[in-house]
């Protein structure tokens, strides 16, 4: 069964930076995309940024230009670095892997900015 470990989140200021990785136990190249969600309180899971196997990434209007996400088949990662970060971005960060529509997802990380 694939399995997808996050690195730990964090506590940063505002305009601050965090990189998020996601160790994927398979080649992450096996995978249609990849990506990270995110969910705050009270709020629905979104999308935050994804990746797909031709390197096609899409990311939400609210973190464009501040997230990048890059996936990486040595060590099989997935990387979301994240830039200028304000206190809405304070979420639990989960990172997904999807394979014709079955998605496998990680434990979450929480992230949190001080403002």
């Amino acid at each position: 069964q694939v399995q997808l470990v996050e690195s730990e989140g964090g506590l940063v200021q505002a305009g601050g930076s965090l990189r998020l990785t996601c160790t994927v136990s398979e080649n992450i190249f096996n995978f249609n995309d990849a990506g990270w969600y995110r969910q705050a309180p009270g709020k629905q899971r979104e999308l935050v940024a994804s990746i797909n196997v031709g390197d096609r990434t899409n990311y939400a209007d609210s973190v464009k230009g501040r997230f990048f996400i890059a996936r990486d088949m040595a060590p099989n990662t997935v990387a979301l670095q994240m830039l200028n970060l304000k206190a809405e971005d304070t979420a639990v960060y989960y990172c997904y892997c999807n394979r014709l529509g079955s998605f496998v997802w990680g434990q979450g990380t929480q992230v949190t900015v001080s403002s």
